[in-house]
């Protein structure tokens, strides 16, 4: 059969598009605590702003290219540009219908009430916010009048401004008309603008109701209001927001950058300049305003958003973050002890003891932080070398890496700066370890490096001795409290050499003859996952068991789709758990009926990626930083690794089990490309992501008592005298 039809496959694009509409399904839900759909709701507009700089800006580049090669579903860049704007423009629709039908109206309810319009405002309110507006707002100000002699100004990306369209006063343009001897310049109408500035609060609360009732408004109401104070000799027509989209996605030549650091700079500057792809507006801007945004940012119709309400949806997760307002939002998370790692003792011995499966956020960040730690102070360490793609904005891993040069220890680190838009906080970091005395490596020309690796080589009574911290997230102890991730901290032999291995091919360039046990993108690891699934297909054909359970974030490799399709075909039982893009279809008559797609949104961002193959009952696990995706296998250095231990292998095992019967945030793609919530008839309602964090406890508090047990002293009681 061809696997590789068109009709087989869905594009990438719109299959994010989905995704995106699961979200909105969460703030939509209303069976969620309310604050929490506040937040469901803001995440969808940060992810459509990364989509539109990144993803249409790319198929825009390539229609302004005359690129006419159709992806894998058989959408050409333009195609897939038309049906962008529609799905957008309706789930755009969606988001703000959520907002003001459901949302508002629901905080109103809870005492907190959000005043949409200064006109809304009551007496003592509106004086209250023109004193804000006098003290607070007015000297950050910077008013942008365009006329002949100033050009139409930068307006920066992702920013939010106020267009006006003013006009001179009449004693002012007699004057200036008499002066320059042109008539009629009087009633000329000229554009201004303002940018909302980002240094200050969005959301402004106002002093409360007598009943207790809390009152927020957002910053550019205020300025709206208090506009005409900044255009003096003016009359201010009307004022109403706009904001732009541009293109950010960076063009680096790397064969012919000589410094890569300062050619990363360099263009992260022209971040601000791109091309416009998405102008947003108020859904009542005035006409003659319109027009001019319009010719002056160069967009077409299906690249513009009316919006009935607040541009910009990503204020709603500081809204979130209002203080009180407890009873509405979820329990703050807290992550449980790793059992294998209590207790007093070094953490190198606890490691020797056996592999130790982490998984976050359930289960704390804090032993990979303490691994850092504790290699960087301790006087047996030689070396430690690690990767680094994304990390938080005060890293102790970063501190731990600078004190263990400073302690005279050798120190590699490659900082990954092609890190999407966590490039300029990559190069201060990179800077700042370089000054600390580490060898830093600013990734490989070509290849961006998102494999997260750690290795400790430390000096032992027995000889040299290999300390390795394997993941599937990154090194960034914020985001591990949101993202669902897995890690394996191990001193096997085996690994070890092959962690050595690794960062003697990213520093030297010296590839090993043979590896132990990693697999590596972007050489190896494609022809492995194509073995691995070809293999249950073959067992598949000689009647032995086959089956593959497989979770990551995306899939879109269209040879690895065609390997899926070849072994169900062959009768291989294949369940995936994908969180956003997936381009494979089920359902297809004699190509995936044995195929099953979940997809699992919920509290945390599901982000490990695991792998399951029956092997004919030799079962093997893998876990990694790559998805099934070609920049993944193709363009990226990334790392599977085996969990081999029996104890981590089951705990492996025992996620995939545990997020397929899920009943609560699962979603199931079905066989005309929808996703639907799982039918519950008959089934146990059960959330995977509040079992592991249930469970991750559990274990934390028996680890704990038997501890206790084993340190307590038991004193024989003295015989009864009869």
């Amino acid at each position: 059969m061809d696997f590789l039809k068109p009709e087989y496959y869905r594009n990438r694009e719109l299959s994010w598009i989905q995704f995106n509409e699961r979200v909105l399904g969460e703030a939509r839900d209303k069976t969620l605590l309310l604050f929490e759909r506040l937040k469901f709701l803001s995440i969808t507009a940060s992810n459509l702003d990364e989509f539109f700089m990144i993803r249409v800006a790319s198929l825009k580049d390539m229609v302004n290219a005359n690129y006419m090669k159709p992806d894998i579903a058989g959408m050409t860049p333009s195609m897939q540009l038309e049906e962008i704007s529609g799905k957008v423009h309706e789930l755009v629709g969606v988001q703000y219908s959520t907002l003001i039908r459901s949302l508002i109206p629901a905080l109103k309810q809870n005492g907190l009430i959000f005043v949409r319009e200064h006109e809304e405002l009551g007496e003592e309110d509106a004086a209250y916010v023109d004193r804000y507006f006098a003290e607070n707002v007015y000297p950050v100000l910077t008013p942008m009048a365009v006329d002949s002699s100033r050009p139409f100004p930068l307006v920066r990306n992702k920013t939010l401004n106020i267009g006006a369209l003013v006009k001179r006063k009449p004693e002012k343009a007699v004057g200036k008309a008499e002066d320059s001897g042109k008539e009629g310049q009087k009633d000329e109408v000229e554009f201004a603008t303002v940018q909302v500035p980002s240094v200050l609060p969005r959301i402004v609360e106002l002093p409360p109701k007598s009943d207790g009732t809390r009152q927020v408004i957002l910053l550019e109401e205020i300025i709206e209001r208090n506009i005409a104070k900044l255009f003096l000799n003016y009359d201010v027509i009307c004022a109403h927001p706009y904001r732009v989209m541009r293109n950010a996605d960076l063009t680096i030549d790397e064969d012919e950058a000589a410094d890569l650091l300062k050619e990363i700079q360099k263009q992260l500057k022209k971040r601000q300049w791109g091309e416009v792809i998405r102008l947003e507006v108020e859904d009542s801007m005035d006409k003659q305003l319109f027009k001019i945004l319009k010719r002056e940012f160069n967009v077409k119709e299906s690249e513009i958003y009316r919006i009935n309400g607040p541009l910009d949806l990503t204020f709603l997760m500081k809204l979130y973050g209002l203080e009180g307002f407890e009873q509405l939002k979820a329990p703050k998370h807290v992550p449980a002890p790793v059992p294998q790692m209590m207790g007093e003792g070094s953490i190198f011995r606890k490691i020797r003891g056996g592999d130790i499966l982490l998984h976050h956020p359930y289960q704390s960040f804090d032993p990979v932080v303490d691994f850092v730690r504790e290699a960087a102070k301790d006087p047996q360490v030689l070396a430690i070398k690690q990767t680094l793609y994304r990390v938080s904005g005060n890293s102790p891993i970063i501190a731990a890496l600078a004190q263990a040069a400073e302690n005279g220890k050798q120190v590699s680190v490659l900082v990954e700066l092609k890190a999407r838009f966590d490039e300029e906080n990559n190069i201060v970091w990179a800077k700042m370890l370089e000054k600390a005395g580490c060898h830093v490596i600013y990734g490989l020309v070509g290849l961006k490096t998102h494999s997260k690796i750690t290795l400790v080589v430390r000096r032992e009574e027995d000889g040299i001795r290999r300390y390795v911290h394997l993941g599937t997230g990154n090194y960034n102890d914020a985001t591990a409290k949101q993202y669902t991730d897995c890690g394996l901290l191990t001193c096997s032999p085996a690994m070890g050499e092959d962690a050595t291995a690794v960062f003697n091919m990213l520093s030297g360039y010296s590839e090993p003859l043979t590896w132990n046990k990693l697999v590596l993108a972007p050489i190896w690891l494609r022809d492995r996952f194509l073995e691995l699934i070809r293999r249950e297909r073959d067992n598949a054909r000689v009647g032995k068991p086959a089956k593959i359970v497989a979770k990551m974030n995306s899939l879109c490799d269209q040879e690895i789709i065609a390997a899926l399709y070849e072994a169900s075909a062959a009768g291989v039982e294949i369940d995936l758990i994908i969180r956003g893009i997936c381009c494979l279809k089920v359902g297809i008559p004699g190509v995936s009926e044995h195929i099953r797609v979940r997809s699992i949104v919920g509290n945390f961002l599901e982000h490990a990626r695991i792998f399951y193959f029956l092997n004919n009952g030799q079962e093997e696990l893998y876990m990694g930083s790559a998805d099934w995706m070609p920049r993944n296998l193709d363009k990226r250095v990334e790392i599977l690794f085996p969990v081999e231990a029996k104890g981590p292998k089951e705990e492996g095992k025992h996620i995939l089990e545990i997020q397929l019967a899920d009943t609560l945030k699962a979603h199931v793609l079905q066989k005309d490309g929808l996703y639907e919530k799982v039918d519950r008839r008959g089934k146990e309602p059960l959330c995977a992501q509040e079992y592991f964090a249930g469970e991750a406890w559990e274990m934390a508090d028996a680890a704990q008592e038997e501890e206790t047990l084993n340190d307590r002293v038991f004193v024989p009681e003295e015989p009864v005298e009869e």
